[in-house]
């Protein structure tokens, strides 16, 4: 087997001092972790049998170490049925019958019965001393190793061990070497796994089996148990015997051993945490935290308490329990009636302070020459406490152990880590106080940005689509939309820019650049208009920068004659864009004068119908002028007027003579030619024309006619007398077609 130093535990190995103590000194000073003199008690007649003392090489007890294994206990006392020598670190060799070692000790029979008469415990070795303990309660770690773990020999060789306590004025033992919840004794057959083949049995307490040993591994034990706890209750300040016994069964071959903890035979005074876990000597303090201190001892009746900070009382700390808020050394002073001897324990509170710490992220866009994140530019993301010192670890178990896993600090200026990467960064003061941080690294290649159009050049009015790509978000010049598509309507040549974004968010580092020529718009002023039957227009589509025409009629001119009505069209093309405009030609139909109504003051209104619907105008001299008003003033009394209406910019023209018809009031025939008559002639001619002149009687002196349309004051020859006269003249309006009357009174001055 293999001999060699720190593969195995080492057993009475030179080099350390408690090899050589004696088996008082082994119970005192190894087994039994005690503080002052007053709080260690009493321990006494320390006995092995059989007999050997601490020179003799090949003795069954001894001191082992764990050495650079790792063996679950630091030290302790080793009890074995063969040479303790051989446990650890030397060679095994054949199976040790230890001279003196009984048989069937009848206390271990007691505790762990043999019911066969012709089955034997063989080897039996023991470890015994006298205590009397300061608290009321008792206990110990250990486990139990066999070479018997191997073939189907657990089913039937059921090597044992028994810790056995009496009051030492007399009394049956107590065995305390029992599994949890009384599941029995510690006794090979009774902690197994299931056990296979021939000879082969169930398994019982395999919960309490730590697994068989491989080779040249930590003991020359074939198999173990897990680390086990005696507990016994204790009246404080009574004497008690204490013997341990370990024992081989039905064979010689195979050895056992037991291997007891060292400093957890506890009979005195311990300060544990609020769950009852035994803290140690020296306990680390972060932020003031409050830490709950409490005297481990069951209480008994007079039992009192009194806390101490640096040597003086607390006062009213006065309970087992202490809160301690603040560094220190604090002592708890226990006293038991019946001890004339306080029991006490210390424990030394250091303080410190956490730096503040928070998770972070620490983004990288990479490169082709930046390919690796600086992990000591995270440092201010996480914490900005002064002093604090950084540890970046791969595993949350490496930060948490505080080992040595953690990235040199000279790889941490080009760390090669990943996308999505969770490092965990243990923040320290330097000392004991520290929190662990998350550091998540998002990396991602340096997006670059691309920028395309459907269309480069366009008129004004027309709308481009710009797509932007090499990102998952984009970052534009002009707008604070994110989209990688916009649809836009430019009214000049415009340069839009465009970043490209990650998706962790690095952007590229130049934008993509696309300039749109935007050119003017096509216009026209293309008119359109009316024409009578004979009658030609041009239609003029206007001229402008690279203009070219293609009319709806085939010709390829800037303007064309038409004398046909209808829709013509023409689209303008500028060689980037075209329009097409449209104007309606619309056959004019000669306008009819309806209503011509003149007053005494000069002013005519002239009313004519418009079929066409188109713009008229009008004229009152025979079309020499033209107005777009049918209102004229200035216009001569009993005058023949050439009207005129026409639909504008045609040759459809209505005519109309019409005569200014105004009756003079006043006549004086008196052979001057000025008033000398009442004339009708103005409209003598119209249709259904009459005329009459009345004396005052009503009677008619003058009848009017086509041959005779005028009146000079004479009657049958005679002149009338000068008097006041009255008229009617009934006539066609040439206009309106209707029957007009007109009535007045005449004046007649005839000179005697």
């Amino acid at each position: 087997m293999n001999s060699k130093a720190g593969a195995f535990i080492d057993v009475n190995a030179a080099g350390y001092a408690p090899s050589n103590y004696t088996p008082a000194q082994l119970v005192k000073d190894i087994l039994i972790n005690g503080g002052s003199t007053c709080s260690v008690p009493d321990v006494s007649n320390v006995t092995v049998t059989p007999n050997q003392a601490a020179s003799e090489a090949n003795r069954f007890w001894g001191y082992f170490h764990k050495g650079t294994t790792n063996f679950p206990f630091t030290d302790g006392i080793v009890l074995t049925t063969g040479q303790a020598a051989q446990a650890g670190n030397v060679a095994a060799s054949a199976s040790y019958t230890i001279p003196g070692a009984g048989t069937d000790d009848p206390d271990l029979l007691v505790a762990v019965p043999n019911n066969s008469p012709t089955d034997h415990y063989n080897d039996n070795v023991m470890l015994e001393f006298d205590f009397v303990p300061n608290s009321n309660q008792v206990k110990f770690n250990y486990l139990f190793a066999s070479e018997e773990y191997t073939s189907n020999y657990p089913c039937q060789y059921s090597d044992a061990f028994a810790l056995l306590i009496r009051p030492v004025s007399g009394g049956p033992y107590v065995n305390l070497a029992v599994l949890p919840n009384n599941a029995g004794p510690v006794a090979m057959t009774n902690i197994r796994p299931a056990i296979t083949g021939s000879g082969g049995c169930a398994a019982v307490n395999e919960q309490y089996f730590d697994g068989y040993n491989s080779a040249n591994i930590v003991t020359n034990y074939n198999g173990r148990t897990v680390p086990l706890t005696a507990v016994g209750d204790v009246t404080p300040g009574v004497a008690y015997h204490f013997k341990m016994v370990l024992s081989d069964y039905r064979d010689w071959s195979f050895d056992s051993a037991v291997f007891i903890e060292g400093g957890s035979f506890d009979i005195g005074i311990k300060i544990v945490d609020g769950n009852g876990v035994v803290l140690p000597n020296e306990l680390k303090m972060c932020d003031n935290t409050p830490q709950t201190l409490i005297a481990q001892v069951s209480p008994q009746p007079g039992m009192t308490f009194q806390w101490f900070k640096g040597g003086t009382a607390i006062n009213g700390a006065t309970g087992a329990t202490y809160v301690a808020t603040s560094p220190g050394d604090y002592e708890v002073s226990v006293m038991v009636p019946g001890n004339n001897c306080p029991a006490s324990a210390i424990i030394t509170i250091l303080g410190g302070t956490t730096p503040t710490a928070q998770n972070a992220n620490l983004k990288l866009c990479s490169t082709p020459t930046n390919s690796t994140f600086n992990l000591n530019d995270a440092k201010p993301l996480i914490s900005t406490t002064t002093g604090a010192v950084f540890r970046f670890y791969t595993t949350q178990g490496g930060a948490t152990a505080q080992d040595n896993t953690f990235i040199p600090d000279a790889n941490l200026a080009a760390y090669n880590g990943t996308d999505g990467q969770i490092l965990y960064v243990l923040v320290s003061n330097g000392a004991f106080c520290s929190k662990v941080v998350t550091l998540t690294l998002n990396k991602e290649d340096l997006p670059i940005a691309q920028l395309n159009a459907d269309r480069l050049r366009l008129c004004v009015g027309e709308s481009v689509t710009l797509t932007a790509s090499g990102g998952v978000t984009y970052q534009w010049g002009d707008t604070s939309n994110t989209g990688a598509v916009r649809t836009l309507s430019p009214t000049q040549t415009t340069t839009y820019t465009v970043y490209a974004i990650g998706a962790q968010g690095c952007k590229s580092p130049t934008p993509a650049t696309l300039t749109i020529d935007v050119v003017p718009a096509i216009v026209s002023d293309l008119k359109g208009g009316m024409i009578c039957q004979g009658d030609q227009i041009t239609l003029d589509a206007g001229a402008g920068p690279n203009y070219s025409y293609i009319w709806s009629t085939g010709d390829t001119s800037k303007t064309i004659t038409v004398s046909t009505p209808g829709t013509y069209s023409v689209t303008i093309t500028n060689g980037v864009c075209s329009k097409t405009f449209t104007t309606q030609v619309i056959r004019a139909i000669i306008p009819e004068i309806i209503k011509v109504d003149y007053k005494e003051n000069g002013v005519m209104t002239i009313t004519a119908s418009n079929p066409s619907n188109g713009p008229l105008e009008y004229s009152v001299d025979n079309g020499v002028t033209w107005q777009n008003s049918n209102v004229f003033s200035g216009v001569p009394r009993n005058t023949v007027i050439a009207i005129r209406v026409r639909v504008k910019s045609t040759s459809c023209v209505g005519f109309l003579e019409y005569f200014t018809f105004v009756m003079q009031n006043v006549i004086t025939p008196n052979g001057d030619n000025l008033n000398d008559m009442i004339d009708f002639r103005g409209v003598s001619e119209y249709k259904d024309f009459k005329g009459f002149v009345f004396d005052r009687y009503g009677k008619t002196v003058f009848t009017a006619s086509k041959m005779t349309p005028y009146w000079d004051g004479y009657f049958q020859g005679k002149r009338l007398p000068t008097a006041t006269y009255w008229y009617q003249v009934t006539f066609q309006d040439p206009a309106s077609k209707l029957l007009t009357v007109k009535t007045g009174w005449i004046l007649l001055k005839n000179i005697e």
